[in-house]
């Protein structure tokens, strides 16, 4: 948040002032009727609590500016709306019916912004989409204990389980589609299918080492699914390339790669039963097959320490003994 809102205001008010005189200009041209232009409030600083509290109102601006445009979707020309919007609360900050209008107010901002989108994205992969207006309808009636069509209990039960319906059968219909996809690539040329279900395919094969399921193993990898939705790629990063124990993914990377010498490249095709199953990961979707560019570059072995030469290794300790005459 680099700009001020004090600077904005400062611009704005008098673009506002300026504006508001022209368009009043051109209404007593178009009408010839005589417009009373009202009195700009004038404020004094008389004492330090004066000039302390218009600075902290100053200083507590620092941001907004980019926050209203930015996280609320305020257009900069209607920051004068804003300043009355905000002026109006202020005036009837106390006022029982003002409390509620602005928490109306804040709440469908939050409506909008979360809780339609969220149920959009529930809703992806399906031809079921939100109405809002009737969102919007049933949101207030059941604030007015309106139980024309539902009651509130009973419309939370309706929800709940058609959503559950919804998403289950959009979810089978996904599985289905990733279990044909794997069966029309099974059919590939140069596609080796294994007996877990696990699929690969050589684009080089390297003549290095194989890593045992408990090495350590540096690669470059990039992950997409079947739909070529790229979630994650090492080539991306700096360096390219990143480094874990082959049992410390999922199972299908730690299957292929104790089949891959050190130096091939490989593109490996994981079922969900290998991958995340029926759980969402970031942006992979349940139930996903995920396709990977593998390169095994190295596999990491750990330090072992050489036992320490003759000239290395510690002296003795000496015990001095202590002789009493008799």
């Amino acid at each position: 948040m680099k700009k001020a809102f004090v600077i904005a205001v400062a611009i704005l008010m008098g673009a506002t002032s300026t504006t508001a005189l022209a368009g009043k200009k051109k209404d007593k041209k178009k009408q010839n009727v005589e417009v009373a232009v009202q009195p700009v409030e004038v404020i004094s600083l008389n004492t330090k609590a004066d000039s302390l509290s218009y600075a902290f109102g100053k200083a507590a601006t620092k941001g907004l500016a980019e926050y209203l445009t930015s996280s609320l979707d305020v257009d900069s020309l209607h920051f004068a709306d804003f300043i009355r919007g905000y002026m109006d609360a202020v005036d009837k900050k106390d006022d029982p019916a003002q409390i509620a209008y602005m928490a109306g107010a804040n709440i469908q901002q939050q409506v909008m912004k979360g809780m339609l989108p969220s149920i959009g994205k529930e809703l992806e992969g399906t031809d079921i989409t939100i109405n809002e207006k009737l969102f919007h309808k049933g949101f207030t009636q059941a604030l007015m204990e309106d139980s024309t069509f539902f009651t509130n209990e009973a419309a939370g039960e309706y929800f709940e389980n058609n959503l559950r319906q919804i998403k289950e059968m959009r979810d089978e219909a996904y599985k289905s589609e990733n279990v044909k996809w794997l069966a029309d690539n099974a059919k590939k040329e140069g596609v080796v299918t294994l007996p877990s279900g696990l699929q690969y395919k050589v684009i080089t094969m390297g003549q290095g080492a194989k890593p045992l399921e408990d090495e350590t193993v540096e690669v470059k990898y990039e992950g997409k699914t079947i739909d070529g939705n790229v979630f994650d790629s090492s080539y991306k990063r700096n360096p390219q390339t990143t480094q874990f124990a082959c049992n410390q993914v999922i199972k299908g990377w730690t299957e292929a790669l104790q089949l891959m010498p050190v130096g091939s490249k490989w593109e490996i095709y994981i079922p969900q039963e290998l991958a995340y199953g029926e759980r969402q990961a970031g942006q992979i979707k349940p139930f996903s097959t995920l396709i990977f560019t593998v390169e095994l570059v190295n596999i990491i072995k750990p330090e072992v320490e050489e036992p320490a030469s003759d000239s290395k290794k510690p002296a003795a300790k000496t015990t001095k003994k202590t002789t009493t005459k008799k």
